[in-house]
């Protein structure tokens, strides 16, 4: 329930700040989301490689600790796709 709940929000935000900024909603809606699943995916391979090399000792039988840790890697990956695109936009708004 929670996954769904962030999802929607994330999606909601994105769609918001396109249509603040005359943009297509619905692709950067999805475009947030896939990008919130992106960087929780990216963290999973960079933690993979560093259990490689590093020798963490990681227990990948366990998933439920590294899906907790994505959440917050994918909120994050998300709030600075976020802020990137909207200081982009603002600029292309301050140009014209």
């Amino acid at each position: 329930m929670l996954g769904i709940l962030l999802l929607y929000f994330i999606g909601k935000y994105f769609y918001e700040l396109a249509q603040d900024f005359y943009k297509h909603r619905w692709l950067y809606a999805i475009l947030g989301i896939i990008v919130y699943y992106a960087s929780g995916g990216v963290f999973g391979v960079v933690l993979g490689v560093l259990d490689l090399f590093l020798e963490l000792n990681i227990n990948w039988e366990d998933t439920f600790g590294i899906n907790l840790l994505s959440i917050p890697i994918g909120l994050l990956g998300y709030y600075i796709f976020h802020v990137m695109l909207k200081k982009r936009w603002q600029k292309e708004l301050d140009i014209s």
